[in-house]
């Protein structure tokens, strides 16, 4: 991937770990998003025994599911401990070397690469995630090797409108990346195709923000660890008169005394089919002209 749209995922790891203890404060969005997903869920019958929080941040959504399904195992995983320390309630140092719950675990990794078992996981849930992954093609990949057959994956994240505004102001300034990149909500259905899962569903609605003025707007992106972390970003601090210009061009775009953000939100889910050359005989399969 070409350098100027690759995250710096240490970077990236340490914005999350010092956005840890104002995330929540900040996170409206994140949760209102979380809560439509699991509106979700009242459409799919489905109740499986594992399942696995893929960037599982300060906890919201791994709470919100294990009341859901109160008999299923919950496995955490997010790239910043901090993150899931503040998931995790108060214990001991030698308590937080067990599961806090019975159902419970907390796993510190990036979802581009899980130490998850293949085949082990029923439903892979994923909130705002995919967006932080340089390589979504190998994430989905790997969600498609831990999952079981006939597993759920379900996500949520966003797509390339996703702060238009904050971009555009930026553009008027250099040609550098101020805002991360986001991919379009049918390349992700084909990567889901591509990675061997099956009827996809994608769908996707804009969420506006409104703010008093850019520097809130900066706050919040700051506050839950999304700041700029591209390696192509321009390094070092914006000098004054670039900063003025960037806030001059986004107060143009005022309307009814607010500033506002836009997030296009994109969501999907998708399934692990049975591999059929599983159920074949070898000799069908030589007969077809398949491998043994």
């Amino acid at each position: 991937m070409n350098s100027e749209h690759t995250l710096d995922k240490k970077k990236l790891r340490k914005a999350f770990e010092r956005a840890a203890s104002s995330y929540d404060q900040a996170a409206v969005l994140q949760r209102e998003i979380s809560n439509r997903m699991l509106s979700r869920l009242e459409y799919i019958k489905y109740s499986p025994d594992v399942i696995l929080d893929a960037g599982s941040g300060t906890g919201y959504g791994t709470q919100q599911l294990a009341k859901r399904y109160p008999a299923s195992q919950l496995i955490a995983v997010d790239i910043a401990w901090a993150m899931l320390s503040h998931a995790r309630p108060n214990t001991t140092w030698w308590q937080r070397l067990l599961p806090v719950q019975q159902h419970i675990y907390y796993v510190c990794a990036d979802i581009e690469q899980m130490p998850i078992k293949s085949n082990s996981v029923g439903m892979v849930w994923s909130n705002l995630a995919l967006q932080w992954c340089n390589d979504l093609d190998c994430t989905f990949a790997e969600m498609h090797r831990i999952l079981r057959t006939d597993g759920l994956l379900m996500f949520s994240t966003f797509g390339p409108d996703t702060l238009k505004e904050l971009r555009q102001s930026f553009a008027q300034v250099d040609t550098y990346s101020h805002v991360n990149r986001f991919i379009d909500m049918h390349d992700i259905g084909d990567l889901l195709v591509h990675n061997g899962f099956t009827t996809p569903v994608m769908d996707m609605e804009y969420i506006t923000l409104t703010y008093a003025d850019v520097i809130s707007v900066m706050r919040d992106l700051k506050a839950i660890g999304a700041h700029n972390t591209l390696l192509g970003r321009q390094q070092g601090l914006m000098g004054k008169n670039k900063w003025h210009k960037a806030i001059s061009a986004y107060e143009k775009l005022r309307r009814d005394g607010k500033l506002s953000a836009t997030f296009e939100v994109v969501y999907g889910h998708a399934w692990k089919p049975l591999d059929r050359r599983s159920v074949l005989t070898p000799e069908t399969r030589r007969q077809l002209g398949l491998v043994p």
